[in-house]
């Protein structure tokens, strides 16, 4: 498999915090990537810094071949790499319908939109019943679907998930976890920043351990899975 994307060096400063500190990964066509760590760890830092939302202040994102480094955020979606952010974000006084719409604002053809929307349906039929509903009366379950299908309707090659399990029931952090296996299989390239350390290695192909800003360690999921350095992430030990 080819790299879809690689990160070299990679630095995120905000005034004297230094949230990232000078990291190095690869994600691969096809694959599912962890990225896991505690909070703090520079996770959502290192996505928001891919999609152009937290500046780089030093270090490399090559995308299909381009250097992005510090390209606009807006230059992402057309280029075929979404975020689904923390906390969900959906804006809470449009309806689940114009929501989806901001997630295409890239895309001019009208009928490439209308096969997103289709799409998004399909995996949300709950979103095609309340579409003229408002965000903010949404389930937080409801509201997670749509924060994913926002980003999925630039029909991009590689979507990031920050924490798309956080806060939700266990029936619903399950349905989550299947709608990634089923976009891998639509061919749906994907990294994940979960705390959910277990179901996130049962769908993983690998993954990232962060601690302090820095790749503590990586490896297969199977291989991270028996690390004591994943153990040691979390508990906060050297």
């Amino acid at each position: 498999m080819s790299a879809l994307l690689t990160v070299q060096s990679l630095q995120v400063q905000y005034g004297a915090v230094n949230a990232v500190r000078g990291i190095d990964l690869e994600v691969r066509e096809g694959e599912i990537i962890a990225l896991l760590g505690a909070n703090g760890a520079g996770k959502s830092s290192t996505l928001n810094a891919l999609v152009g939302l937290a500046p780089a202040s030093a270090g490399k994102i090559t995308f299909k071949g381009q250097d992005v480094t510090g390209s606009a955020p807006e230059r992402f979606a057309s280029l075929g790499m979404t975020l689904s952010p923390e906390g969900r974000r959906v804006f809470g006084t449009l309806s689940v319908q114009e929501n989806l719409l901001m997630g295409a604002y890239s895309m001019r053809d009208k009928g490439e939109i209308k096969t997103a929307w289709e799409r998004v349906f399909d995996l949300f039929p709950i979103l095609r019943e309340r579409r003229e509903q408002f965000a903010g009366t949404l389930s937080g379950g409801q509201q997670q679907m749509l924060a994913v299908g926002r980003a999925l309707m630039s029909n991009p090659r590689l979507l990031l998930l920050d924490e798309p399990s956080l806060g939700l029931a266990p029936k619903i952090v399950e349905q989550v976890f299947e709608l990634i296996s089923v976009l891998r299989k639509q061919g749906v390239t994907l990294m994940v920043v979960e705390q959910n350390v277990s179901m996130a290695l049962e769908i993983a192909d690998r993954g990232y351990v962060m601690a302090s800003g820095r790749i503590a360690a990586s490896g297969t999921a199977a291989e991270l899975r028996n690390s004591d350095t994943l153990q040691a992430a979390y508990l906060g030990a050297d």
